[in-house]
């Protein structure tokens, strides 16, 4: 092969080599992004279908008295069965961990003979405090929280029907039982302003319409 074709080869690789950096640029040049110009067309967000619901009222708490006027006495005498590993219920029995629950309805706090009470509830027996019905829910709902320092390490009963079967029954350890108080009215939850029913509106009676003229006698 002589030294003018060799040169022909050459040439024709470099052509081509030329001409596809060629198009290269060329392409680079026309299909390059365009940067800088600002954010493009922004969609419209949708609009809220007028805001979050309201939260539903809770239930209003029923009042002790209501719960202790329809309380079980059976109900609570199965309850307290949780409770007689530390307690006595009948009349003359001995403490245990806790003291005779007999005649407790009533009786004032800290009071009972042989049992050696938490500073705390004798500080509440010394204040003329008194386990009253009231007094008996709380306690029985949470102990720490009515007593810091109670001996009785028992979590509560978060149950108020529970509790007030509880206590009708501790009523029926006495012979002269506490009467229960009377009942109040269960309060009802109220009903939003935009929920009440509207106003009835009476429509305007249309204004009467004058008498035509008298014709005049002819």
């Amino acid at each position: 092969m002589d030294s003018f074709e060799l040169n022909k080869i050459i040439g024709a690789i470099l052509g081509t080599l030329l001409f596809v950096m060629g198009v290269g640029f060329v392409a680079e040049a026309i299909y390059s992004p365009i940067e800088d110009r600002g954010p493009g067309y922004s969609l419209p967000e949708p609009e809220g279908e007028g805001g979050a619901e309201p939260a539903e009222p809770e239930a209003p708490a029923v009042p002790l008295s209501v719960l202790l006027a329809s309380a079980n006495v059976e109900q609570g005498q199965n309850a307290v069965r949780k409770c007689q590993s530390c307690h006595n219920f009948g009349e003359g029995e001995a403490n245990k961990q806790g003291p005779l629950l007999y005649d407790v309805v009533g009786r004032p706090i800290a009071s009972h003979e042989g049992f050696s009470y938490s500073k705390s509830m004798a500080a509440l027996g010394a204040a003329g405090e008194a386990w009253t019905y009231e007094n008996l829910d709380k306690f029985l709902t949470a102990p720490n929280a009515f007593a810091q320092d109670t001996k009785m390490k028992f979590p509560g009963v978060k149950s108020p029907e529970e509790r007030a079967n509880i206590l009708a029954y501790l009523a029926t350890l006495s012979a002269n039982p506490v009467p229960f108080p009377p009942p109040e009215a269960a309060p009802t939850a109220e009903v939003p302003a935009a929920e009440a029913a509207p106003a009835t509106t009476e429509t305007p009676a249309a204004p009467a319409t004058e008498a035509p003229a008298a014709t005049p006698a002819q």
